[in-house]
């Protein structure tokens, strides 16, 4: 790609890519990028599940853009994977046209603005600009009357950086259809790639991928010397065999240490470098080099008041360790999730793994516990008992209907406990399409003689404890 004018990029999305990304998916989806690259060379990952390509050569080649469009989603497709198609000025504008109801869908050359124009600025959060300030800034905007990309991009860019900082200009900058941050016309003659050797050769992917991210930071170290940053990279990892893998891994909200050893993660997924050797399958990894392959000038960033992103930084490297040592699955964090339960509305992901959850949390779900939270939930459901006050069990039907007041309850086993106050029922019809998955319950809240509060719930003619508050 060239840095003078505007860069058409043709990015390739498959909708049905499992979200957030793991290593299985970069396993997959490097097929994907094998069948793009058999039509364009210096293929760039997004994430598993989207790549882009600079347009313009290949174009030429093919008879145009939408032919080239057409030829990519053709022999995709023929792999067996679903995908779309978006060519756009810029990767922000072909990612989203990428996203659009047709398959393949071209924004005019000088088009992007317009084109951009009717999205509401929430779209700016998958944007990949500094994720607090990008969170802040996208529930702000509408506040101010600044609800679509059209009326941000009619702001003076300079309101927009006074108020936002450099977010701010980012975001700016993205919904006129431009890139998000100047390239760096003259990059320096200096060779800032960094590598390192693996003696014995690291035949699990682990070693490596901790590996990568000290790399990372000495790669960042060089940049920012020269008053630059990086929003490409290239990873290459060279087996004990002689064979040879790189990759192009595109982040325009610039790449951390984290970042980058993320993507050597999925590449290495994709690669196969784990397991059991044979022809098809390449030894251990000796050698692993990172370049920087796209750079820009570096506006700085402004640390926490009170040193957070030290301790962030901490509880990263000591997450990555232990990963190197146990694996990637060994260190988890949890991520609010969508769901009726409580124990639905958190998920636990790799540390280091980023994405949606499965079930987004701002998605309405009828029948979700009312507020506040259970402090302490129950992994698997507890089995109780609950009595009136003559003794017989307490039951509910199916129009949600008490046989009497609850007045005792006994959990897993325990002793008896005067009911002093209780609300509910909650009815909840939960995955009534499935019917192998469906189920009703019907919650309560229930106070306890002994001070402590529970979320109960009847399933089945059976009661469960599925949370405390405390």
């Amino acid at each position: 790609m060239t840095t003078t004018g505007p860069v058409r990029v043709l990015v390739v999305w498959c909708p049905e890519w499992p979200a957030p990304p793991d290593p299985d998916a970069g396993r997959a989806f490097e097929r994907v990028v094998s069948l793009v690259e058999d039509l364009c060379p210096k293929v760039e990952v997004l994430w598993p599940g989207a790549c882009a390509i600079g347009a313009r050569g290949p174009a030429r080649y093919f008879g145009g853009e939408e032919a080239l469009a057409g030829k990519i989603i053709e022999a995709v497709i023929g792999g067996g994977f679903a995908c779309q198609a978006g060519i756009a000025d810029g990767l922000f504008a072909a990612q989203l046209a990428a996203r659009a109801a047709a398959p393949v869908t071209v924004v005019p050359p000088g088009q992007a603005r317009e084109f951009l124009a009717p999205y509401p600025v929430g779209v700016l959060d998958g944007a990949d600009l500094p994720r607090l300030d990008s969170e802040g800034m996208t529930e702000l905007l509408p506040r101010l009357g600044i609800v679509t990309l059209g009326d941000l991009a009619r702001l003076p860019a300079s309101q927009a950086v006074n108020r936002f900082g450099v977010p701010g200009g980012i975001a700016h900058r993205l919904a006129r259809g431009l890139d998000p941050r100047p390239l760096a016309a003259r990059p320096p003659s200096a060779d800032l790639s960094v590598g390192t050797g693996f003696d014995p050769p690291a035949p699990l992917a682990e070693p490596v991928v901790f590996a990568a991210k000290s790399l990372a930071e000495r790669m960042h170290a060089g940049l920012a010397a020269r008053g630059l940053a990086c929003v490409r990279v290239q990873v290459q990892v060279i087996s004990e065999d002689g064979q040879e893998h790189a990759r192009l891994w595109r982040h325009d909200g610039l790449l951390s240490a984290l970042a980058v050893a993320e993507r050597v993660r999925w590449q290495l997924a994709g690669w196969r470098p784990d397991g059991p050797k044979d022809e098809a399958h390449p030894g251990g990894i000796v050698l692993l080099r990172l370049t920087p392959d796209l750079l820009v000038h570096a506006h700085g960033r402004q640390l926490g008041l009170w040193g957070d992103a030290v301790v962030s930084d901490r509880v990263a490297r000591a997450a990555l360790r232990v990963q190197a040592m146990l694996g990637h699955g060994a260190v988890t964090r949890p991520v609010p999730a969508g769901g009726r339960g409580p124990a639905e509305q958190a998920t636990l992901v790799p540390f280091g793994d980023t994405g949606d959850p499965e079930r987004p949390p701002d998605r309405p779900w009828p029948g979700r516990i009312p507020v506040p939270v259970p402090a302490t939930v129950c992994q698997d459901p507890l089995p109780a008992r609950v009595t009136d006050a003559a003794g017989a069990p307490v039951t509910v039907t199916g129009r949600a209907r008490l046989s009497a007041p609850p007045a005792r309850m006994s959990a897993s086993g325990g002793p008896w406990l005067a009911i002093t106050a209780w609300a509910g029922p909650w009815p909840a019809a939960e995955r009534w399409w499935r019917p192998q998955a469906a189920r009703r319950r019907a919650r309560f809240q229930l106070v306890t003689e002994d001070g402590a509060a529970w979320l109960a719930a009847v399933q089945d003619g059976r009661w469960q404890i599925e949370a405390r508050y405390d």
